[in-house]
């Protein structure tokens, strides 16, 4: 009979763990269907040349400004899933974080304006969003590695560990490709970047989802 609390603790943590990768997997799908839809609708920005920053503005843009809230809250609730589930060995602070970071840094990045270009001067906006967008893609893809890592140690998602660690690994490659490699074409490398970190994430909600009973 004294196990009996013990089990009913663990289900009610696994259920809370999957309705949160339920959630984190909505945010991230709802962002990606938007952003690939902008691709489309923005006829007036070239896909291979324009970054993501710049299908923010313009009467469309609050579309793509509220799927990066949804995408923001996404990566606080998988750095807050998998933190709440691990055992203690597989529990990462700083993964949470450098999660919540990126979080912030992708909602700040929403509505803070990117610089248009011509401008002799940069905007506060223009500022705060030059800052926000790099600290979102670091908080992010630094959250990635640290937590696939730390997975190994996690018998819950051990078998997942070489995936993730292979993916965040190659997103922290590519992410710093697209900063140095200039020639690169800025809007097509970016978007790459941003596909492969949203492939991430959705693996890594999806497996929030399949959380098991057990204690």
């Amino acid at each position: 009979m004294s196990d009996v609390p013990v089990v009913a603790q663990a289900r009610a943590n696994a259920a809370r763990t999957r309705t949160i990768g339920t959630w984190a997997l909505v945010g991230v799908a709802v962002f990606a269907a938007v952003a690939i839809a902008m691709q489309f609708l923005r006829a007036d920005l070239d896909f291979v040349r324009a970054t993501l920053s710049f299908y923010l503005l313009g009467p469309l843009g609050v579309w793509l400004q509220l799927a990066y809230l949804g995408l923001a809250l996404s990566l606080a609730l998988i750095g807050a899933g998998y933190y709440g589930a691990a055992t203690r060995e597989g529990r990462s602070r700083l993964a949470l974080c450098l999660f919540l970071i990126g979080a912030i840094g992708v909602a700040v990045t929403a509505w803070a304006e990117t610089d248009r270009g011509g401008a002799a001067v940069l905007t506060t906006a223009a500022k705060i969003h030059a800052i926000s967008a790099p600290l979102a893609f670091l908080g992010t893809t630094l959250g990635m590695l640290l937590q696939s890592w730390v997975l190994r140690r996690d018998p819950r998602w051990r078998q997942h560990f070489a995936l993730a660690f292979g993916l965040a690994a190659f997103c922290f490659v590519a992410l710093w490709l697209h900063a140095l490699w200039r020639e690169l074409p800025r809007g097509l490398s970016q978007k790459a970047v941003i596909a492969a970190i949203v492939v991430w994430l959705m693996l890594a909600a999806s497996w929030l989802r399949r959380t098991s009973d057990a204690p």
